[in-house]
């Protein structure tokens, strides 16, 4: 899509569809409650299809202020700060850890708390990108002589606001929850370069799929 200049802007799991249904039925290593082996089912072909293109533009084209569904939207949306082909890498990343967890990343509705949870994760919004924020986005930090920073956990709109942002653990650990430790550093790597918080250095689609994640560890299975 993006070498034909597209932009999809709504990536999503629900988005993505695997092109055959049919499933192979393998045993699982857990047994239930009666000893009995428990079985799992997987898709024959990891084919995939992608749909819904009602929201995709062409870069020369005029772009709303407001792109993604929410729990995929990238922190240059956010802020204002305008967006591009970058803004689908950061839904791609957000959609990868949700296939490994099984949940969603970051589980909001309000702005803040959903800049607060990304700094849960990845630490630090870059400086630079807070102070161009534009006047929507100029509410959700504060300034003081030592630098602009989120205004959290101040500017919360609840307790259970800060807790659902404090249940969030570091990236590097999320992943260790779930991953075989034999690849778990590529693809450690592969998510932090998708979500890097500025644009400009995160990964093209064209980078990502030449990340050795994919390179040496997925085609060499």
């Amino acid at each position: 899509m993006h070498d034909l200049h597209m932009i999809h802007t709504d990536l999503k799991p629900e988005n993505i569809l695997l092109v055959s249904s049919e499933s192979v039925k393998l045993p699982s290593s857990k047994r239930n409650s009666r000893g009995e082996t428990q079985f799992r089912c997987l898709p024959k072909s990891s084919s995939i299809k992608l749909i819904d293109f009602g929201s995709t533009v062409f870069d020369d084209k005029e772009h709303t202020s407001i792109v993604s569904t929410r729990h995929y939207r990238a922190p240059e949306v956010i802020l204002g700060l305008g967006w591009s082909f970058p803004c689908d890498l950061w839904s791609i990343g957000c959609i990868l850890v949700e296939l490994c967890s099984g949940n969603a990343l970051f589980q909001t509705h309000e702005n803040l708390e959903h800049l607060a949870m990304m700094e849960r994760v990845f630490g630090p919004l870059p400086e630079h990108m807070a102070r161009k924020a534009d006047r929507g986005a100029e509410k959700y930090f504060r300034t003081s002589r030592r630098g602009t920073r989120l205004n959290w956990p101040e500017g919360a709109v609840s307790r259970e606001s800060i807790r659902a942002v404090k249940k969030l653990d570091r990236l590097e650990d999320i992943v260790s929850q779930y991953v075989d430790c034999s690849w778990k550093s590529l693809f450690t790597d592969l998510l932090h370069r998708l979500l890097e918080y500025s644009p400009a250095e995160r990964l093209t689609a064209r980078q990502a799929l030449d990340h050795p994640f994919f390179r040496d560890h997925i085609i060499n299975r």
